[in-house]
């Protein structure tokens, strides 16, 4: 009995583990100069580049920050949804070469 539980609750342990990291999507940051805020979201100026940033009510932070606030965003690329255009072309098979 003893074994059977430790059995099954070593696989469960290991299988939450392999699911829990293949689920956790990458996380990125980047620092700049609050250019712009707004009500879902805020511009960072990076320098070189802008990037607007949106947020939800899951956002932490996101009431305190002002336009001039040198900030640190950490973020997530998180696909919403996929629309599928159709598969790439197949070429047609090529007929064997004929030998002589």
């Amino acid at each position: 009995m003893r074994m059977k539980s430790l059995a099954i609750l070593s696989a469960t342990a290991v299988l939450g583990a392999a699911l829990g990291w293949a689920a956790a999507a990458a996380s990125y940051q980047k620092t700049g100069t609050v250019k712009e805020v707004s009500a879902d979201s805020f511009t960072l100026d990076l320098g070189k580049e802008e990037w607007r940033f949106y947020t939800d009510g899951s956002t932490a932070g996101k009431d305190a920050i002002k336009a001039g606030d040198k900030v640190t965003v950490s973020y997530k690329q998180v696909a919403t949804k996929v629309e599928s255009k159709g598969g790439a072309k197949k070429e047609a098979p090529k007929a064997p070469a004929k030998k002589k």
